[in-house]
């Protein structure tokens, strides 16, 4: 498992609480998202484990989003285009990200988080 965060993030910094609460930190391999994002394989992968919609891997309210104006012309890019977008750019990529070998978390909901470490 990888666990994408930005360490100054404070959902990122709820996320990773709650993995050590459970004792799950050991078990996934912290990447720092600016500094190490994943590939553009790696982003399609999540993607299309996810089940959402691209645009839920967006940091819609992050800097990069509004320098790029994405706002405007998202809808004009394909998928391709935004998926280039996110494997340039860490601070685009909505935080933490979690990929598992059967799906992808995006943000933090500790319940999706529950679920998923339930099973």
């Amino acid at each position: 498992m990888k666990f994408y965060q930005y360490p100054a993030c404070s959902t990122c910094k709820k996320a990773k609480s709650w993995l050590t609460q459970q004792d799950l930190l050991e078990s996934v391999e912290v990447i720092h998202i600016v500094d190490n994002p994943p590939s553009k394989d790696e982003i399609k992968q999540a993607w299309e484990k996810s089940g959402l919609d691209l645009k839920k891997f967006f940091n819609t309210s992050g800097k990069s989003y509004r320098e790029l104006n994405l706002k405007d012309t998202y809808k004009g890019l394909t998928d391709d285009e935004r998926l280039d977008l996110l494997a340039k750019d860490g601070k685009l990529i909505k935080r933490p990200l979690l990929i598992t070998e059967d799906t992808a978390l995006v943000g933090f909901k500790e319940d999706q988080y529950k679920a998923l470490f339930s099973k």
